[in-house]
């Protein structure tokens, strides 16, 4: 992914030939690839309006881009995979994005061009908006049971003193429905497994003699069972521990266990039965949602362009795709090929950021044309 410019000039003559001469400079300095970006004759309304309009697209296109790299970067979360993977579902209309772009073609169904410009301009609002709170609404119910299942998954993993113990005890490691004696689970150092066997019938009273066996083992020790009277449990953990052996605080419940099991099982269903629908819907709304974008900056640059160069409409709009480590170069033979439109700006605001009345240029630069930027570089999954 990259940067793109999105730049505007008058129509006129003199301004079609230093189109040619940029298209002809950059080519042969190497410097960019440059397209036409052809936007349709709209309804441009009054002065008023379009400058009121200009503030309200400025704003519009800072949200449709924050909406735009949430959906790529949930893409790239819902996938788990490499980034090459999930950067393959980031497409318009079925192609690449570079393509849409450098061969825009306005959508006349979705955005008809005899509506006024406000009227589209909140149709892409309400849109950007609905896509938004939809990517909320399936984003927290998927990653609720993406964040349940891990937090099973992590109890299947780890230490045999804290990880559960669903997966490797069964009913008959256990005496139960027993008024007297009860079965403890105990965690012991693989180092100490000798002295285990030596000193558990004697650690307290009533422990059943050759009760113990191991029933799971991992690279720190081994899981044992003992069996004794339940009056002496607490004596008998006391001394466990001066011992450096641990009884787990568990207790047999095949219910509670069934139950653990089941869910981790619905849970895997659930995000199974989730993940193909939700990969589906985010990739037809980042198409939408940037097919929105790219509409967006051609209403920004067609109220720009009126404002800045008047009426009747005419303006030719380029897009360029700067070649990396030329874009200062780039910028330089822009300002100087169209300088003749702005002589004053071109001569006292050199990357300035001004602000002019009438223009949606707070804070940002302001050259001697239109332009606006496409910054990629936030849905690239490597940057």
């Amino acid at each position: 992914m990259s940067e793109f410019w999105l730049i505007a000039v008058p129509g006129d003559k003199t301004n079609l030939a230093a189109l040619e001469r940029m298209n002809t400079v950059t080519a042969k300095a190497n410097l960019s690839e440059n397209a036409k970006f052809i936007i349709p004759d709209l309804k441009v309304g009054t002065l008023d309006a379009l400058i009121g309009l200009s503030d309200d697209l400025g704003k519009l296109d800072v949200y449709a881009e924050s909406v735009i790299k949430k959906i790529a970067q949930y893409i790239g979360e819902v996938m788990d995979d490499s980034a090459e993977k999930a950067q393959e579902n980031l497409l318009a209309n079925g192609v690449d994005l570079v393509s849409y772009m450098t061969r825009f073609e306005w959508d006349m169904a979705k955005y008809p061009v005899k509506q006024p410009l406000k009227n589209l301009t909140d149709s892409l609002s309400k849109q950007m908006s609905q896509i938004d709170t939809d990517l909320k609404t399936r984003a927290h119910m998927y990653n609720n049971i993406k964040t349940n299942l891990q937090s099973l998954e992590r109890k299947t993993v780890g230490s045999l003193l804290t990880r559960t113990l669903a997966d490797i005890v069964h009913k008959e490691d256990f005496v139960l429905n027993s008024e007297y004696l009860i079965t403890l689970l105990v965690v012991v150092p693989k180092t100490s497994y000798i002295a285990w066997q030596k000193t558990y019938e004697s650690l307290s009273d009533m422990v059943v003699p050759r009760s113990t066996k191991m029933i799971a083992e991992d690279s720190d020790g081994g899981l044992f069972t003992v069996t004794l009277f339940r009056k002496v449990i607490e004596d008998f953990k006391a001394k466990a521990r001066e011992n450096k052996f641990m009884v787990r605080e568990f207790f047999f419940d095949e219910k509670e266990l069934k139950l653990e099991k089941e869910e981790m099982i619905k849970l895997e269903a659930d995000k199974k039965q989730q993940y193909g629908p939700l990969l589906r819907w985010l990739k037809v709304n980042f198409s939408e949602s940037f097919i929105a974008w790219i509409h967006i900056k051609a209403l920004r640059v067609f109220v720009e362009s009126v404002l800045r160069y008047g009426l009747p409409v005419n303006f030719q709009a380029v897009i360029l795709h700067p070649y990396k480590k030329s874009m200062k170069r780039l910028r330089d033979v822009l300002n100087a090929i169209f300088r003749h439109l702005d002589e004053a700006a071109a001569a006292n605001m050199k990357d300035v950021g001004m602000d002019i009345p009438g223009l949606a240029l707070n804070n940002q630069e302001y050259y001697p044309y239109v332009s606006f930027k496409i910054d990629l570089n936030s849905l690239d999954f490597d940057s």
